[in-house]
């Protein structure tokens, strides 16, 4: 993602794509997460969902890396098989938070008037209730499973890209180059996708960038209350929930990795998207 960034960039954009720590660190981690989600059935030959009760609660070892869980499944499987959710979540979440949100923010900051009274007030009132106490209700609502957790996170998050292309599309409707485009007679909708859209795009891809650490853990969060991700899938979330009465017997392997794994995804995320800000800012040197 960020080399196809780096490709239209000046020079002097690229050459802090090549020097940002922040960015190459926070790719690596990614990158990292997202081949062990991909090659999990490659990196173990343990089942993430198969029962195993005569090798419940081992701790790590040479066997088991991280130990097993209370039905004896391997939990270093379960972990890299819950990375394939917790990426899906949040790519999923965030792209459709970004695809509504950022159309009627652009909608909202070019046409002004009541377009924008209505849009944006409810932008408005969507940021009024805290985040996990909306995604928490959303889910409630809508009822535990994955699926209703990646919609409720992704509702939560549009009024965030609303707002950001809202600001910044008065800002990009002012610029001289789409005043021309506008003089030669160019319609609204090939202004908003030819000339604004091009110039807000940074911005959207830094806050979805650092939004998808945020939606991770918003994610973890409703599967650790139980309104996310449902046994047995090895959502992460989920897993420290299964595993939390245990850490206290000294069992403590059953929820300290899935919540290392968070931990470290989301650092990467963060990470990721300080550097693509740094890159991708014209006002940083």
């Amino acid at each position: 993602m960020a080399s196809d960034l780096a490709a239209g960039l000046p020079l002097a954009a690229r050459r802090r794509f090549k020097w940002n720590s922040s960015l190459v660190l926070g790719g690596a981690i990614v990158l990292l997460m997202v081949f062990a989600a991909v090659f999990a059935p490659l990196l173990t030959s343990y089942d993430p969902i198969k029962l195993d009760v005569r090798s419940r609660f081992q701790p790590p070892s040479a066997t088991h890396w991280f130990g097993t869980d209370q039905y004896g499944r391997d939990v270093f499987t379960r972990v890299l098989y819950g990375a394939r959710y917790d990426l899906l979540i949040a790519v999923l979440a965030v792209g459709l938070a970004a695809g509504i949100g950022t159309p009627l923010g652009m909608l909202a900051g070019y046409f002004r008037g009541w377009t924008d009274t209505i849009i944006m007030r409810t932008m408005d009132l969507l940021l009024a209730f805290p985040n996990i106490l909306l995604a928490m209700t959303l889910a409630a609502v809508l009822g535990p499973s994955l699926d209703n957790a990646i919609l409720a996170v992704a509702i939560v998050g549009i009024a965030g890209y609303a707002r950001i292309a809202y600001s910044a599309t008065m800002t990009a409707a002012n610029e001289v180059y789409v005043e021309a485009a506008r003089a030669l007679g160019a319609r609204h909708v090939r202004l908003l996708w030819s000339s604004i859209l091009p110039a807000i795009l940074a911005p959207i891809v830094i806050r979805g960038t650092l939004g998808m650490g945020f939606t991770i853990l918003l994610a973890a969060g409703l599967g650790f209350i139980g309104l996310g991700a449902q046994p047995p899938t090895p959502e992460w979330g989920a897993m420290i929930n299964e595993g939390r009465n245990q850490v206290i017997l000294g069992r403590w392997w059953t929820s300290v990795f899935p919540g290392l794994a968070i931990v470290l995804l989301v650092t990467g995320f963060n990470l990721l998207g300080d550097g693509l800000r740094d890159a991708l800012d014209p006002r940083t040197r």
